[in-house]
């Protein structure tokens, strides 16, 4: 079943919107943005490889999908539960857990993609 192109074009404003409505609300968003310029410039001007530029690629994505999704979770989790709820703030918790992991895997990779020509450019 193909969609009709304006439906497919609508699909792309919702989320649009729902990018703004991310970086405009979330702090963490905005911090996971600066990053992500930090380390586009910085893979440009050290000259990074292919490889390098895939695992980069795919930490800054998975961030950012943790991200989107912890967002999500929690603002349905406040519609669902406004009163406080033991359960719904361990959820909420897991939730903000998993991006914390995921932002640090991307730590990680920055570190071994970026380490070693760091270290070099300090050293001269």
């Amino acid at each position: 079943m193909s969609l009709h192109p304006n439906t497919r074009v609508q699909s792309f404003r919702y989320a649009f919107r729902g990018i703004n409505s991310m970086l405009r609300t979330e702090f963490n968003a905005r911090v996971h943005a600066a990053m992500t310029i930090l380390v586009v410039v910085a893979g440009f001007a050290l000259g990074i490889s292919r490889l390098e530029w895939l695992a980069i690629t795919l930490a800054i994505t998975a961030v950012w999908l943790a991200e989107g999704l912890n967002t999500a979770f929690e603002s349905l989790c406040d519609v669902a539960s406004p009163e406080f709820d033991s359960n719904v703030e361990r959820a909420k918790d897991i939730a903000a857990g998993s991006v914390l992991i995921t932002a640090i895997g991307a730590v990680i990779v920055g570190l071994l993609v970026f380490g070693r020509r760091l270290l070099a450019l300090l050293a001269s």
